[in-house]
């Protein structure tokens, strides 16, 4: 089974090309996704990711994301290899993306406080180490 699941940002705009002789399209980009711990100095650190995107999808990605969105990505893990031009074998490690959702509106930046909305305040997490959500009154339930 080769499945993966991730969560980040994107570090730069998607790039979007067409296939030689098929034209077929494919958008690259990295993400930055948040590790889960912090580490010795207090700070979270981030691992970066390759993703491809192919046909009508990675357009809407080259058309609808840019660096700084919030996506969420699902695909498998591919590995791949090429011949530099001094000769060395090189490899790449990247998610083929079955399926982008785009987390964020296009308006909104990074450095934005989420919309409030009676139901997503309901259910904000308190802290991201602990997982814990807070508790909710009755009158706070949007139902």
């Amino acid at each position: 089974m080769n499945c993966v699941v991730l969560v980040g940002r994107l570090t730069k705009d998607p790039e979007l090309r067409y296939i030689a002789g098929t034209g077929k399209p494919v958008a690259t980009f990295s993400i930055a996704v948040n590790r889960s711990y912090v580490n010795k100095e207090g700070k979270r650190e981030a691992d970066f990711f390759n993703i491809v995107v192919w046909g009508k999808p990675g357009e809407n990605c080259a058309n609808y994301l840019a660096k700084g969105r919030q996506v969420a990505i699902k695909g498998a893990l591919q590995t791949r290899s090429y011949e530099a031009q001094n000769g060395e074998r090189r490899y790449v490690t990247e998610v083929v993306a079955e399926r982008v959702e785009f987390l964020e509106s296009k308006g909104r930046s990074e450095n934005q406080a989420p919309s409030n909305t009676g139901f997503e305040k309901s259910f904000e997490p308190v802290g991201l180490d602990t997982g814990g959500f807070q508790a909710l009154d009755d009158d706070d339930i949007p139902f």
